[in-house]
């Protein structure tokens, strides 16, 4: 099962309700069910899965024709896909493995979803009703999904820290002071969403029927801060192997070439006697991790993942105002203010200075 849970690039400063020829609603109730048209970005593998969860994410709808939820079969009448090219092909038909090692194996190929007068059986329909729609979000689905996409992220760091210090034993650069703090910053970036994720499990809160979900302090703090740490991750990448990502053959055949072998054991050979071929694999792993197109598509993936940042600064903010934590972090400002007035200190257990301060034995 695939989801689609974004609403188009289209429109999106007016309301929900403004865009009836775009975002997914309903056109008709019939005796089988909803009949709907409408679009879903980005519809992540939906083109390979038998069935897509469709709904609506951070965004308030009034009209109940918007308020949806359902699960629609992967493809039938009225069910159309319009996918991005594939980077998986790309790879295939104009490289190999060797060179697109990521691309060739992990490409998770986004859609746009159409539904053009599709019908969704009545069976099928999860929620129609605006008040209902609104408190989906309550539901404990999103910090489990949070908890998720943390586990990835960490997973991701813990590969390219891996391969970024291997690609700078390659290069001969790992005693750089400077490149030794890009990689462990990589790795404390790493260590911060570990930490994250096992705050959400630590922290565990009762839910529905006797269920635990995730904690929703830590699933929106991370949120709010992984968007910008894959970023900059890149631009470490980038920085401290530099151009030994660029510094490469084009094609795998090269190797097997007896005319351009010679010149690549050579010229291509990596620090301390590693083979050309064996640097050239650990440099185009790198690449396609942070540099092609695959590459710069999971940066865009983690950026926007839950939407935008503010959105959940915003949300932690009102969260601990709800809460009490905000209350709670006043009373501590308060409890050090009550310590001290004009006069000097007021706690019982510390000593004003009147006896050594010159301004006050001169007044």
């Amino acid at each position: 099962m695939a989801h689609a849970i974004v609403n188009p690039p289209v429109d999106r400063g007016r309301p929900v309700e403004e865009t009836r020829d775009v975002f997914v609603h309903v056109e008709k109730e019939t005796d089988r069910g909803l009949v709907i048209s409408g679009a879903k970005v980005v519809a992540t593998g939906a083109p390979l899965t038998q069935n897509v969860f469709v709904s609506h994410f951070l965004v308030p709808v009034q009209d109940k024709s918007f308020a949806l939820t359902f699960i629609a079969p992967g493809a039938g009448p009225g069910i159309k896909y319009f996918a991005r090219a594939s980077y998986e092909q790309t790879a295939a038909t104009m490289s190999s493995p060797f060179d697109y090692p990521l691309s060739s194996r992990f490409d998770e190929n986004d859609a746009i979803l159409i539904y053009d007068n599709a019908l969704i059986p009545w069976e099928n329909v999860l929620i129609y009703d605006p008040d209902r729609a609104q408190r989906f979000a309550r539901a404990g689905w999103q910090q489990r999904a949070q908890l998720q996409s943390a586990v990835r992220l960490e997973v991701k760091l813990d590969f390219i820290a891996g391969l970024v210090h291997k690609a700078l034993l390659t290069t001969g650069s790992i005693e750089f002071r400077g490149v030794q703090a890009g990689l462990g910053e990589i790795i404390a970036y790493r260590n911060l969403i570990a930490g994250i994720r096992a705050g959400m499990i630590e922290g565990a809160t009762p839910g529905p029927g006797g269920s635990v979900e995730p904690n929703s302090r830590y699933a929106r703090s991370y949120s709010a801060v992984a968007p910008g740490i894959y970023r900059r991750v890149r631009e470490i990448v980038e920085t401290v192997v530099a151009s030994g990502l660029i510094y490469l053959n084009s094609h795998a055949v090269d190797f097997e070439t007896p005319e351009m072998r010679p010149y690549l054991d050579q010229f291509m050979r990596g620090t301390d006697g590693i083979p050309a071929i064996d640097r050239s694999r650990t440099m185009k792993l790198l690449w396609d991790a942070i540099g092609s197109e695959f590459g710069a598509r999971h940066e865009l993936y983690e950026l926007n993942y839950f939407g935008q940042p503010e959105a959940h600064h915003l949300a932690s903010l009102a969260v601990a105002k709800a809460d009490g934590t905000m209350a709670g972090m006043e009373c501590l400002v308060e409890e050090c203010m009550s310590d001290y007035d004009t006069k000097g200190w007021t706690a019982g257990d510390m000593a004003s200075p009147d006896d050594v301060s010159v301004i006050t034995r001169a007044g």
